[in-house]
């Protein structure tokens, strides 16, 4: 969080009470660490007049949450307090789509399709439009529950990796464990500037997530270096802060970390060797590790160091012929439940190959009747298409890298399937062009190979 960020979150808490900008600045000095003394120095006010401002915005923050607010604990207090807003958003979110659900079977027509989100982002928990991937769910959520386990799940883009993943958090917190959630996504790119300040960065922030203080110069030693430094950390601090319990270490976009060699090549067998350690260790059994990437990495790693061919590996595929016609009731497309239903969706699963996003966009637009299933089939390459934006985002990624745009010419070019190199085939998965066995790549889906081999002129 940053501090323009925390001043925003307070302002909110005290809803919307404008802050002076003395308030502003003891908020600030507070965020910082600074002492009292050191805010009069800086400011020019009085060190008793400080003492004032601050005594009564402490009193403030405390009735507005109901919880005692001090210097000493504020960033606990905040990070529990913001924690608390999710859960409750979550619990929220959950008991509206349970109703929904329930009013939908009694009163369907209260619920017509024009109320139908776009497609767009994680599938909300407790939606209708959220496809089972048999035995996916039950996999991830019974292993969480082991001691020590390491749960590694890969799929390409917009395929449902984070809808899969909030669901498992979600039975997570049924369980009581706590939960640190990282998206390398958000991360700054100088947070990736030297193994040491990523570690330092990484560890911060799993402490703000159980709410505690980051002490990391208590334990941090340059003698032994980052990851010894890291590991005890953990070990002697943040594991065994938590009593009769575990946390769940979620790691999503972890392929943004593959990007930096300098950092992957020591993070990714720190966490494979913090996994192999609960096999000894009671203190690592507390800590169960969750990795979501886009596809294998590319960062030369010993085998033994890997943490990609340890754990449990769930692979997300592309919806069934079943799971398609299921979804297509859940957007309220009655043509499609018989047997007859299923030969008509037959083409689309051929043209898009089961990709979920793709499948949900098509049923988005059909459900609102703009156009037929026959229609949205003709024109699903054209600039007239519903995938035309969708099209247009990859095709400029290609653009910007002549090579690749070179490479995804050769994939197309046949219907063989032909041999990458590991970056090439590395970045072209993860956008979810191509289907890998290894090195070896295919087009994901006949829209990709049409598409392409027009804008390439083919």
């Amino acid at each position: 969080m940053t501090v323009e960020e925390f001043l925003q979150a307070i302002e909110r808490i005290l809803q919307y009470k404008p802050l002076a900008s003395i308030q502003q600045f003891v908020l600030y000095q507070s965020w910082l660490g600074k002492t009292y003394a050191e805010m009069a120095r800086a400011s020019g006010y009085g060190n008793d007049y400080i003492k004032e401002v601050s005594s009564q915005l402490w009193q403030d923050f405390s009735e507005a949450i109901g919880e005692r607010v001090t210097k000493k604990n504020l960033h606990i207090v905040l990070s529990k307090y913001q924690q608390d807003k999710i859960s409750q958003q979550e619990n929220r979110l959950q008991k509206k789509f349970e109703g929904e659900s329930r009013l939908q079977k009694v009163f369907p027509s209260l619920f017509s399709m024009d109320k139908m989100e776009f497609p767009s982002g994680p599938v909300p928990l407790g939606s209708p439009l959220y496809m089972n991937r048999p035995p996916l769910e039950e996999l991830v959520c019974n292993e969480i529950l082991h001691p020590g386990c390491l749960i590694r799940i890969k799929a390409p883009r917009k395929m449902g990796k984070s809808s899969l993943l909030n669901r498992m958090i979600t039975h997570a917190r049924e369980q009581n464990y706590q939960i640190v959630y990282f998206d390398f996504q958000e991360a700054d790119e100088d947070v990736f500037a030297s193994l040491d300040k990523f570690l330092r960065w990484f560890c911060t922030n799993v402490s703000r997530q159980l709410n505690l203080l980051p002490c990391l110069d208590d334990f941090w030693d340059t003698e032994i270096g980052s990851k010894v430094s890291c590991k005890i950390y953990f070990e002697a601090y943040l594991l065994q802060s938590i009593d009769n319990s575990a946390v769940v270490l979620a790691l999503n976009e972890v392929h943004r970390i593959f990007e930096h060699p300098n950092i992957a090549q020591d993070f990714l067998p720190m966490l494979r060797f913090w996994h192999e350690q609960a096999k000894q260790d009671e203190t690592w059994q507390k800590l169960r590790l969750v990795v979501v990437h886009t596809t294998e990495i590319y960062v030369p790693l010993k085998l033994n160091q890997s943490p990609f061919n340890v754990g449990i590996p769930v692979t997300l595929p592309p919806f069934t012929l079943e799971q398609i016609q299921n979804l297509a009731q859940g957007y309220g497309l009655d043509w499609a439940k018989n047997k007859e239903g299923a030969k008509r969706l037959v083409p689309l699963q051929a043209m898009i190959g089961g990709h979920p996003y793709l499948v949900n966009l098509a049923f988005y637009y059909l459900s609102q009747g703009e156009m037929t299933l026959e229609v949205l089939l003709e024109t699903v390459s054209t600039p007239t298409g519903i995938y035309n934006q969708h099209l247009l985002e990859l095709l400029n990624l290609l653009q910007e890298e002549p090579k690749l745009m070179s490479t995804m010419q050769q994939v197309i070019a046949t219907d063989e399937i032909i041999e990458l190199n590991a970056i090439a085939a590395y970045k072209l998965e993860s956008m979810g062009l191509v289907q890998l066995n290894g090195n070896r790549a295919r087009a994901s889906c006949e829209l990709y190979r049409l598409y392409f081999s027009q804008q390439i002129g083919l």
